[in-house]
C-alpha cells in the first residue's frame, strides 16, 4: 500500500472539510485545490497549492475551466507501475496525484429550487465528474472520495494503515464514484427529456437513492429495497413496525387513489393493492364507515388513506378492527395517542405527497415496460349518454365516481356503487361476468339497499350476460367504454329493461 502523497480536493459541499484536512496534514499529504474549496482551507488555515499555480494555467471561463488540464489529468490517471507512463509524467515535469476528494454542483437541487434554464445549466458540474470518473478508473493506484457521507470511512482506513489506503477501500470508492457520476448523469439526461417533453426517449435512465432495505420482498425468500428519485418519499411514518415490500405497494396504490378523489373528501381501504372500499362523503367518521362497509372482511387487515385530518372520533372508530396502516393528511394530537396504542400499527403522515412522476415502469429480466400513469381527469365531455333514460344527477355523479375508483381495481373491473360510495367490488377476474358477480355477492353480503346502484367497468362489455347480470342485481346505471361490435346490442338490452347506459370514450384497464 503505497503512501499517498499528493492530493486533490476541489468540494461544492464543505461540510466537515476540517475533519479531512486534519488527517491529511498529519500524514504530510500535500494539498491542490481551486475555486472556493482552496479560499475555505486557506480560511481554516492549512497550507495548500491553488491548481492556477499548480498547472501554471490561470482559471478561465468564468471558472469553467478550473481543473481541465493534463497535469491534473495525467497525475490521476498515470498507472505507478507502468515504465511508459512514468517517463511520461517526468519529461512532461507532472506529479502523481494520489487522492481526489471532490463533489459536485448541486444540479439536482438546483432543479428543485429554480426553474431558469440558463441558471440550472450553469450547474452542471464538468470538471469534478472528470476528475472522479479517472481516479475511480485508476483505482488501484489512486483513492477516491465523492461524498461527505464517506469521510469518516476515509478518516478509519488512512489512520489504519498510517497514510496509505487498501486496494479493497479503494475499489469500493471507485464502484460507489461510478455510480455517483452515472446519477449525476442520469438526472441531467432526465431533465433535458423532461423539457423536450421526450417520454420515451432512445436511451432511457431510470435513477434512484436507496432509502432503505426492507426486511424481504413479497415473499421471505425475496430480497427488496425502495429507492427515491429525491432522496425523501414525501411520506413520514410517524409510528409503528418497519414498512415491507407489500406495504409500500399497498400505500403507494391507496395514494394514487386518493389523489383522484375531491381535496380533503375521500376515505379508501386497500387490500393487496386492490380498493375495497371508497367513499367520498363530506362527513370524515361517515366516509370511513361507509368505506368500510363495503367489504369489512377484505379490510380486515388492509390499508386506509384518508384525503383529510384524521381526528379523535375517527381514531376510536379505526381502532376497532385490525388494521396494518393508517395514512392521514395530518393527525390531531388525541387521534395519535389513541392510535399509537397499538404498538405495530403504522402510522404515515401524507400531508406533503404530490403524484408528479408520470412515467410507470414494470420489469422482467432485461426488459422494461414503460407508459404514462393514468391520471387522465374526465369530466362531461368524456362521456356519452346512450339509453333513452337519462341519468339524474346524484346519478351521474356516481356513474363517474365508480367510474374512477374502477380504473385502480385490476382488470377485469366492476364496481358498484351508491351515494358516494363503493358498495361492491369484483376484481382480477380473467372473465367479466365473473367480476361481476363478485362484486354483486360482495353488496348482497354487506349492504342492505333501497336506493338506486350504478356500475361501473373498465372495459367494454363483450356480451349482454354481463350487463344482464347487473341489471338483475338491482343496477339501475351503468358505465363502460365504447367499443365493442356488440355496443348496438348493450344500448338495445339497456333500452328493453329501461336501465341508463353511459358510454366512456376512454378505456381503463389495470393489469
Amino acid at each position: 500500500m503505497p503512501k499517498i502523497k499528493k492530493a486533490l480536493i476541489s468540494v461544492y459541499d464543505k461540510k466537515n472539510l476540517k475533519d479531512i484536512l486534519k488527517v491529511l496534514t498529519k500524514y504530510k499529504i500535500k494539498l491542490i485545490s481551486s475555486g472556493g474549496t482552496y479560499k475555505e482551507i486557506k480560511k481554516l488555515k492549512y497550507k495548500c497549492n491553488e491548481v492556477s499555480d499548480y498547472t501554471n494555467s490561470p482559471e478561465i471561463l468564468g471558472g469553467r475551466v478550473k481543473t481541465l488540464h493534463p497535469k491534473i489529468h495525467a497525475g490521476i490517471l498515470s498507472i505507478r507501475k507502468n515504465k511508459s507512463h512514468k517517463k511520461d509524467l517526468n519529461k512532461q515535469n507532472f506529479e502523481e496525484i494520489d487522492l481526489v476528494i471532490v463533489n459536485f454542483y448541486p444540479f439536482e437541487e438546483t432543479l428543485r429550487h429554480n426553474n431558469n434554464h440558463l441558471k440550472i445549466i450553469e450547474k452542471i458540474d464538468v470538471g469534478g465528474p472528470a476528475m472522479v470518473r479517472a481516479a475511480a478508473k485508476n483505482y488501484n493506484d489512486v483513492t477516491v472520495i465523492t461524498s461527505t457521507n464517506q469521510y469518516n470511512e476515509f478518516i478509519k482506513e488512512i489512520e489504519k494503515n498510517k497514510g496509505s489506503t487498501s486496494l479493497n477501500f479503494r475499489e469500493k470508492m471507485s464502484s460507489e464514484a461510478f455510480s455517483e457520476t452515472a446519477y449525476y448523469d442520469s438526472v441531467i439526461s432526465n431533465y433535458f427529456n423532461k423539457i423536450k417533453k421526450n417520454d420515451f426517449p432512445k436511451k432511457r435512465i431510470f435513477y434512484g437513492k436507496l432509502i432503505e432495505k426492507l426486511r424481504y420482498g413479497e415473499n421471505p425468500h425475496q430480497e427488496s429495497a425502495i429507492y427515491s428519485k429525491t432522496n425523501n418519499l414525501n411520506i413520514k411514518k410517524i409510528h409503528g413496525k418497519q414498512l415491507s415490500y407489500n406495504n409500500y405497494n399497498d400505500i403507494f396504490s391507496a395514494l394514487n387513489i386518493s389523489k383522484s378523489l375531491p381535496i380533503n373528501r375521500g376515505t379508501v381501504i386497500v387490500k393487496h393493492a386492490n380498493p375495497c372500499g371508497v367513499s367520498i362523503q363530506k362527513n370524515s367518521l361517515k366516509s370511513y364507515q361507509m368505506a368500510l362497509s363495503c367489504d369489512p372482511i377484505s379490510a380486515f387487515g388492509g390499508i386506509v388513506s384518508c384525503n383529510f385530518k384524521i381526528t379523535k372520533k375517527l381514531a376510536i372508530e379505526m381502532n376497532k378492527i385490525f388494521l396494518e396502516v393508517i395514512i392521514g393528511k395530518g393527525f390531531e394530537p388525541s387521534a395519535l395517542r389513541i392510535l399509537k396504542k397499538k404498538k405495530n400499527l403504522r402510522i404515515i403522515d401524507a400531508s406533503k405527497f404530490i403524484i408528479k412522476d408520470i412515467i410507470k415502469v414494470n420489469s422482467i429480466n432485461d426488459f422494461i415496460l414503460s407508459q404514462c400513469e393514468d391520471f387522465k381527469k374526465f369530466n362531461i365531455n368524456d362521456f356519452k349518454i346512450v339509453s333513452k333514460k337519462k341519468p339524474s344527477q346524484s346519478q351521474f355523479k356516481d356513474l363517474i365516481f365508480a367510474f374512477n375508483i374502477c380504473r385502480y381495481v385490476k382488470s377485469n373491473a366492476i364496481v358498484l356503487a351508491n351515494n358516494k360510495a363503493t358498495v361492491g367490488i369484483g376484481s382480477g377476474q380473467p372473465s367479466r361476468i365473473d367480476s361481476c358477480q363478485i362484486a354483486i355477492n360482495k353488496m348482497k353480503k354487506f349492504q342492505n339497499l333501497g336506493e338506486e346502484v350504478v356500475a361501473a367497468s373498465d372495459a367494454f362489455f363483450p356480451f349482454i350476460d354481463g350487463v344482464e347480470k347487473l341489471v338483475q342485481s338491482g343496477v339501475s346505471a351503468i358505465i363502460q367504454p365504447s367499443g365493442s361490435i356488440r355496443d348496438n346490442d348493450i344500448i338495445k338490452f339497456a333500452n328493453k329493461t329501461n336501465t341508463v347506459l353511459v358510454f366512456s370514450k376512454t378505456r381503463h384497464f389495470r393489469h
